[in-house]
């Protein structure tokens, strides 16, 4: 329901059955038998249909003769920050060892579960699901490690038993745990050297898709980075049929603004997911700063952490980190190199005018 639509008085009511903070400065509700006007998302009980009434701003329903509900306080201004104070709450809760229900995080910040829902995604690009997968899954790879037994780390990650775990096992690691304690042991990874109009690029592939885009000078290096990123994964060189899926990667890398339609294996933590899904909306021959990639996931004082998400990319071009810039337009740093950043982006803002 868009706010547009909260001029009917049947769409007004349902606004209020939902507690909807979107509809906080559209209109106002009173009740008859209170006396009293509320905002939308008041969490006070809900008086019968019959006995409501709706006004467009507070102060209609105050000339009406209504008193302005105590609670939700309808006569003052609308706090701007108030739904992104609460979306960083439900994420700080999401982030608890101890799961939490979608109702039981709707009630702790005054929202219905059907907007929290809709909102929360809206702001992080996931679901609230997905944030508290996300951030039991980065608790899992720091406990590996450093845990006697995989059912050890497993359990202090949060997970309510290992069987939890085990049901959907490698999709939370992207590989099994005991893989990922072990560096990639056992992970077969296939990898073709290449040339680009980058230069040479190496392009990897495990069972779950492309899990690598590498650029450098010379083979030497990007083999040396694959072995830092997958330690004892089992390494092969390409055949045939990786061939042809290889040269479609090339493809993309060579044309600005083309869709790699491959499937990709991207591995990361919540907070790093969120600032490579802001970059892939970045359209090929435009830039955003670092704050600007911050305030999208809204998270505007995390600029260095953005930064950091941008260098942890394992997915050269098809994630587009090289066209996030400085504040002031300069070039900063680019996990391969700075000359080559600028090269990218020259490319595309050319062709972007042809």
């Amino acid at each position: 329901m868009s706010v547009t639509t909260f001029i009917e008085d049947e769409h007004r009511w349902q606004a209020v059955l939902e507690r909807r903070a979107d509809a906080d400065n559209c209109f106002v509700f009173a009740v008859i038998t209170t006396g009293i006007f509320c905002r939308p998302s008041c969490r006070a009980r809900h008086a019968l249909r019959e006995n409501v009434r709706f006004f467009t701003d507070a102060e209609a329903a105050a000339q009406a003769g209504f008193r302005a509900c105590k609670r939700c306080q309808p006569d003052r201004p609308a706090d701007e920050s108030s739904l992104a104070q609460k979306i960083t709450a439900v994420c700080r809760l999401l982030e608890q060892e101890t799961p939490i229900t979608l109702e039981a995080l709707a009630q702790r910040v005054g929202l219905s579960p059907y907007h929290l829902h809709r909102q929360f995604k809206a702001v992080t690009g996931m679901t609230p699901k997905a944030w508290q997968q996300a951030a039991r899954a980065k608790r899992l790879r720091s406990a590996l490690p450093h845990s006697a037994t995989v059912t050890d780390a497993v359990l202090t990650a949060g997970f309510p038993d290992s069987g939890s775990y085990y049901r959907k096992a490698d999709e939370t690691l992207g590989m099994t745990a005991r893989q990922y304690r072990q560096g990639g042991e056992g992970m077969a990874i296939r990898y073709a050297l290449t040339h680009c109009e980058l230069g040479r690029c190496l392009v990897a592939e495990s069972d779950r898709g492309i899990c690598a885009i590498l650029l450098a000078d010379c083979e030497s290096l990007l083999t040396a980075e694959l072995h830092t990123l997958f330690p004892h994964a089992q390494l092969m060189q390409d055949d045939a049929e990786f061939s042809a899926r290889v040269a479609e990667v090339v493809a993309t890398i060579d044309n600005p603004g083309r869709t790699l339609a491959l499937p990709l294996d991207i591995r990361g933590t919540a907070f790093q997911m969120q600032v490579w899904q802001a970059l892939q909306a970045i359209p090929a021959g435009e830039t955003a700063s670092y704050r600007a990639i911050a305030t999208a996931i809204g998270k505007p004082q995390a600029i260095r952490a953005v930064a950091s998400a941008c260098a942890a990319n394992r997915l050269a071009i098809v994630i587009p980190c090289h066209r996030v810039v400085r504040g002031d337009g300069m070039l900063s740093g680019y996990r391969w190199g700075a000359t080559r950043k600028a090269q990218l982006l020259a490319r595309e803002s050319l062709k972007e005018e042809t």
